[in-house]
């Protein structure tokens, strides 16, 4: 059997920095396998969609797509915008199996990645004591997703032992309040780590908010992340396929 078809699904932004990260880590991924089929596409705002990219595996003549989505955080768009356009596609080509693999999530390699970030910062800028870390995220209407980051927060600090509070674009607690939980914890210099794949839209508001605060580069792209979204492939093509007649 031929080895499945990766499709990678990243949200989209208007922002064209995070398009060209994403597009950046695809070729990453692709380099690390060459022989398998590796396609990107959106869920929102940029091209190809979710649906022309299947479309398109099935016009090829593929017959098995896994599909991992390039998300930190399994909240509304991984459990319900993305089973939603699989389950459309599914629909339109009933003989293409669809199998959704699982978000990037607080993947230990993804926090020594940005462990990484915050270190080499530090280092360049020669930083090294009452340092404070404040772990910037998308943030989410589903209060257990942020649960979530904030227990990343607490195992990025324990890995790195940086006091770190966590904070969110679009929600509460606010990178504001996250300074004011660093300074009374006794950091004088504070670094902020965004928890995103690309810069874009988000992370300049975070910039704004406090604006001469610096910040470290996102994850991506990045040889890890490849490898992470490799092993999300492996472990949704590892499920048994269902009986046909």
């Amino acid at each position: 059997m031929p080895a499945p078809t990766l499709v990678a699904v990243a949200h989209g932004s208007r922002d064209p920095r995070s398009a060209a990260t994403v597009a950046a880590l695809m070729d990453q991924v692709r380099w690390a396998r060459p022989d398998v089929p590796a396609h990107l596409a959106f869920l929102d705002l940029n091209a190809p969609s979710v649906g022309q990219v299947l479309d398109a595996v099935v016009a090829d003549g593929e017959r098995h797509a896994v599909v991992v989505p390039l998300l930190l955080g399994s909240a509304f768009h991984a459990r319900v915008d993305l089973p939603g356009l699989l389950a459309e596609a599914s629909m339109r080509h009933p003989r293409l199996h669809i199998t959704q693999g699982n978000v990037f999530g607080a993947d230990l390699r993804l926090i020594s990645l940005l462990h990484h970030r915050v270190r080499e910062f530090c280092t360049t800028h020669g930083w090294d004591d009452r340092i404070g870390i404040a772990l910037a995220a998308v943030g989410s209407s589903s209060a257990a997703a942020n649960q979530d980051t904030a227990r990343l927060a607490r195992r990025f600090a324990a890995r790195t032992d940086y006091p770190t509070e966590v904070c969110f674009a679009t929600t509460q607690p606010s990178l504001s309040h996250a300074v004011q939980r660093l300074r009374a914890r006794g950091a004088e210099k504070l670094l902020v780590a965004p928890w995103f794949l690309a810069p874009g839209l988000l992370t300049d508001r975070l910039r704004d908010q406090e604006p001469d605060l610096p910040h470290t580069m996102p994850l991506g792209p990045d040889p890890a992340l490849a490898e992470v979204v490799w092993d999300r492939y492996d472990a949704a093509s590892a499920r048994p396929l269902p009986l046909t007649a």
